[in-house]
């Protein structure tokens, strides 16, 4: 499997499957766009939608809304589809239901011949990766569930702002599930190139600081923006986005994203949010980065998480 035609299918057009369909347009990342959706009226319009601006845009990427069948030579099938939100405040608590709709819809993308790249964005996106890589049988590189890669931004974000430095300048990540247990490696978290333990120690005004606060306003941070205005959006989609095209554009990026994990770390058969290294053949290496033991100890809590989930299912 190698990448070649830059084409892009993502299954489910609500809103974060169209904002992804909007940046990969505005980045002008791929040629072509396909929209698959239940409602196919909806589907048609959102494609429409999105073609009626290509006049003001860097490039003409073709958008069309489709069928599984579609997905016979597209590079990536990016998986939005999910069940409808109904207040639930753990992502855990979807994975029935949401489950469900994903064992229908890999079959159908399987059959039509597809052998290019995974993208999972449907919640809890590490059950649910490690579900759309045993129903696809592809190899684990063609599998990319987008992790903890949101977190990280907002954990970025949120440094930076405390510390008044643009976030691309600090260097730091959120490991482990996308929900209640991921955790910040703190002991590998810098900011303009310094250990943040050693800024905040060289500088009073930072004394009081309260990591915990941050590593739990991270956690939560997607629940908040769902309080506030019922669904989240722009950030998931960027995420997205930036996954798509470090693969298509063979970038060798590293990105905190869940993966298969054999042996890395400790552990195995399961997905979960660590730093691998994306190019066209999806997920080419994982990063072992070199934890304290209390992050050691809440990485495993965390996988044990998702494994019991994933027993759940009965994989």
């Amino acid at each position: 499997m190698q990448i070649s035609r830059n084409k892009v299918v993502i299954i489910g057009a609500g809103q974060v499957g169209t904002t992804i369909a909007f940046s990969l347009v505005v980045q002008e990342v791929c040629n072509e766009i396909v929209l698959v959706d239940i409602n196919e009226t909806k589907a048609t319009g959102e494609a429409m939608d999105l073609q009626h601006g290509i006049e003001y845009f860097g490039r003409n990427t073709k958008i069309v809304a489709g069928t599984y069948a579609d997905c016979k030579d597209a590079d990536i099938v990016v998986i939005t589809a999910s069940s409808p939100y109904s207040g639930e405040l753990d992502r855990l608590h979807m994975m029935d239901k949401t489950a469900g709709i994903v064992r229908a819809i890999v079959p159908q993308i399987m059959e039509s011949g597809f052998d290019g790249i995974f993208v999972v964005v449907t919640n809890p996106v590490d059950i649910i990766s490690y579900l759309v890589y045993k129903l696809s049988g592809l190899p684990k590189n063609q599998i990319i569930g987008t992790g903890t890669a949101i977190e990280t931004s907002r954990l970025k974000q949120r440094i930076g702002h405390m510390l008044n430095i643009d976030p691309r300048n600090v260097e730091g990540l959120v490991l482990g599930e996308h929900g209640d247990s991921l955790f910040v490696p703190w002991s590998l978290v810098r900011a303009g190139g310094k250990n943040l333990m050693e800024i905040i120690k060289d500088n009073p005004e930072y004394s009081s600081i309260d990591l915990d606060q941050i590593e739990e306003e991270t956690r939560k941070a997607g629940f908040t923006v769902l309080g506030k205005k019922g669904n989240t959006q722009y950030g998931i989609a960027s995420v997205a986005t930036g996954i798509i095209s470090a693969v298509l554009r063979d970038e060798y990026k590293a990105i905190p994203v869940s993966t298969l994990m054999e042996g890395e770390y400790g552990i195995t058969e399961a997905f979960c949010g660590v730093p691998a290294i994306l190019n066209r053949y999806g997920v080419v290496d994982v990063v072992e980065l070199h934890l304290n033991e209390r992050e050691k100890k809440a990485l495993e809590n965390s996988v044990s998480v998702i494994k019991e989930n994933i027993k759940k299912l009965g994989l």
